[in-house]
Formats: structure tokens, sequence, C-alpha cells
């Protein structure tokens, strides 16, 4: 990689914003940067768990040449293994592309798409078994191709910030997994496309099913993370244009951002989360119990979900604070959604939060119940209306009756906005573009 060092005397040229970030701006190649401003900041104090203990400063602190602004997706990885843990801040200018060069260039093995489905075709394969032979083996060697491209590990002390109004990363996987203290800020995401979905015909009930692979964002036993200002949708390829197979949707997509496996002290803040399924995460299985109890405490504010069908988020074990944030559910979706997961041992708090459903959607479906665990739903309002959404949802779904009191009262929060004029201000100030 081509690193370029600049002289102390440039941090002066820097002015605060994205108009700034732009200014430091030359070459096309990897480059060490000046930078102030937006890619410094630091997460405030009480503004979440992420500010728990030592807070979280990504790499705020990081020396000239270890800042980076990178304009393909293959200076990104590079930029983000340079130095290893040194705090470091990488800009991404423009929209990288993590698939440039399509599915294509991933197949291998002789798989062909046509032939699979006819290989396992419920009426020639059936549903007592799970898909195996040469096509499966094929899909599986094409798909470690795709896996080894598309995900990228973020190390410890590490921004990421896009450049102005307009970048960000298409069809990439970020994976801050087993590190600490990283920022993530202004970029507009693109969820990772499955190019090979695999077909598990016992799935469903053995009915079968389409699976995929490939969070946008996975936070996996990483500890102290920033989540802010960012946009993540499924972009050009929305799950409402994907094909049907076999009876089922060819599934593509999986989670924008999940916090899985032991992590710990994670604000997500000021985000838009659009046009997508499987949402968020809090926990990914019943059975880690030893992993994530005590844990995955996360707090979510200012955030905008529209368009989005289920786990905004789903809790299992942790202690989640959700306040202040916007929920637009589509005509679409009205019958077949649900934004609050009450998983086993979670201990959810939400309050503050403004709902906005269409005409003739079911308000009790706001809340899914999976496990007994008590949650505290406060002071949130559904079409501008206070409303008690535990009493609704134990109303309408009398057999998934919700305990109310989640056993704790958030205290790291800074301000908190009536919920009723918050439709205003997280339309306004949230998603990437808009810190500039």
């Amino acid at each position: 990689m081509n690193v370029q060092r600049w002289h102390g005397h440039a941090m002066s040229m820097a002015v605060v914003g994205c108009t700034a970030l732009a200014l430091t701006v030359t070459g096309t190649t990897a480059q060490a940067q000046s930078s102030g401003g937006l890619a410094r900041q630091t997460l405030a104090a009480n503004d979440g768990w992420g500010s728990y203990g030592t807070g979280t400063t990504g790499g705020s602190a990081a020396a000239a040449e270890h800042i980076y602004t990178v304009t393909t997706w293959a200076e990104f990885k590079a930029a983000l293994k340079d130095g290893g843990d040194a705090p470091k801040i990488i800009q991404v200018k423009g929209m990288i592309d993590a698939v440039s060069e399509g599915c294509e260039a991933f197949v291998t093995g002789g798989y062909d798409l046509q032939q699979y489905l006819k290989d396992y075709d419920p009426a020639v394969y059936g549903n007592d078994k799970v898909a195996m032979g040469p096509q499966e083996d094929a899909r599986v060697a094409s798909a470690a191709n795709q896996d080894s491209v598309i995900k990228a590990n973020i190390p410890s002390n590490t921004t990421i910030v896009g450049v102005g109004r307009n970048s960000g990363i298409l069809g990439g996987s970020l994976q801050i997994k087993g590190v600490s203290n990283v920022i993530m800020r202004n970029l507009t995401i693109e969820a990772p496309l499955d190019c090979f979905p695999k077909w598990d015909p016992t799935d469903d009930n053995n009915t079968g099913n389409w699976n995929s692979e490939y969070d946008a964002v996975v936070v996996y036993g990483t500890d102290h993370v920033w989540i802010d200002h960012n946009t993540f949708t499924d972009g050009r390829y929305p799950d409402s244009e994907r094909p049907v197979y076999f009876g089922k949707v060819f599934q593509q997509h999986d989670g924008l951002t999940d916090i899985v496996r032991g992590s710990n002290y994670v604000t997500v803040s000021w985000n838009r989360f659009q046009d997508h399924d499987k949402n968020m995460l809090i926990g990914n299985s019943d059975s880690t119990a030893a992993l994530d109890s005590g844990k995955l405490k996360v707090t979510m504010h200012h955030n905008r979900f529209e368009g989005i069908l289920q786990r905004s988020p789903r809790v299992r074990f942790g202690q989640v604070d959700v306040y202040n944030n916007h929920y637009v559910v589509t005509e679409e979706q009205k019958n077949d959604y649900y934004i609050f997961g009450v998983g086993i041992s979670s201990q959810l708090h939400a309050s503050g939060n403004a709902i906005s459903l269409p005409a003739g959607a079911k308000v009790g479906k706001v809340l899914k119940k999976w496990n007994e665990s008590p949650l505290t739903a406060e002071n949130n309002y559904v079409n501008g209306r206070l409303t008690d959404l535990i009493a609704v949802h134990n109303a309408e779904i009398p057999a998934e009756t919700l305990q109310s009191g989640a056993g704790w009262t958030p205290t790291l929060r800074t301000k908190v906005d009536p919920p009723k004029a918050v439709p205003g201000i997280v339309g306004a100030r949230a998603g990437a573009g808009k810190i500039c």
C-alpha cells in the first residue's frame, strides 16, 4: 500500500464537517491524510452503553501515518490491516463496491443455479434430508470464494467515516469481531447480497427454506462500539424483487446490524435502517447464556426504521435501552411485522419512541414474545397517541401475555426528546450525510 505521510502543520487546515473531509482527499490510492473534525470525534460522556467505563474513542488518537483515505475495496481492506491495533482513521471516499465484478466472479466447481434448482426440487429430492451432492458441493465452494472477498475485519481502535454526503460500502460485510473500541459514522451501507443461498429441504417444518449468510455489520465478541449517523439499506436489491423458488422467497439477505456473542457496551444512534427484512439481533442464540449473560448492553436512540419487517431489535440476555426512535411500518408489512422481540432473559427498556402504523395494522404486533422475559415499555406513542404497548399486546394476543418491569432503569442518556417530536427530529437529522 502506498502510504504518503503529511506534515503535522497540515492539521491546522482542516475545518469541522464533511467539507473539511472532502478538502483533505487527494489521490486514488490509500494514503495517510491530515484529518480533523468528524474523523476525530469520540462518543460523548453518558451517551448510552458505549460510553460506559473507558468510553468509545475509536481511532481518534491516530498518528498521521495511520490516517487513510480509500476509494476501492482493496484499499479499504489494506488500510484495515496496516498498523495492526494502532489507532487509525479510515476515510471512505465515494461508494466502494465489494462485489464490483459481480457474483459470476465467485462461481467455481460447476455451480449452476438452474441445475441446482433441478437437483433439489422437492418433487424430485424430497424434504426428508439436507441438500447433498455435486451442485451443493459447488455451491459451498462458490460461497467460500464470496466469503473470502466480501468480509472485512475491523481491528481495535479504529474509526471508519464517510467523506461528505455520499460515501459508503456496497455489498461488503463489516466484521467487528473479537476487538475493542470501534467507531463507524456517516456511511451509506448497502446490505451484502448472498450470491449462493442454501436450500434446506428440512427447514420450516420440512417444507424447505432458503437461507443466506452475511450481515452488513456484525459486532461479535467486541466491546465499546459506536455506530452513528449511517444509512443501512438493501439498496439496489430489495427483497421485494427477489424471485421465488419452490414456493419460498430466494432469500439473499441476512441482518443489517447484529450484536452477538458476548459483545458489550454499544451505542447505536442517529442511523437510518430502511427496506429490509431481518434487521438487528442482540444475542443470536438461546444456548449462549454462559457467554452472553451480563453482557449485550446496548443503547439505541434517535434511529429511524422504515420498511423494516422484524427485529428492531430482537433481544436475548442483554440490558437494552431503546429510546427516541421512530418506527414506520409500511402498508405492505402491516400484517406480518414486529418491532421489539422479547427473547430469553432479555431486559428490554423501550421508552419515548414514536411508532407510525398504517390503517388496519394491529398495535399489539409491535411486541413479539419469544420467551418469558419482563420488559419496560412506557411513554411510547403510536400514530401520535400515548399507548401502553404491553396492555394492547396482551389484549390483542392473549396467548403471548407479556409481563411489565425490565428490572433496571437506564441512566446513560443524553438529551431525551418528547416522543411526539421524535418523527420530525429524527427525520431531519438521522442517517448518513446529516453531520456535515
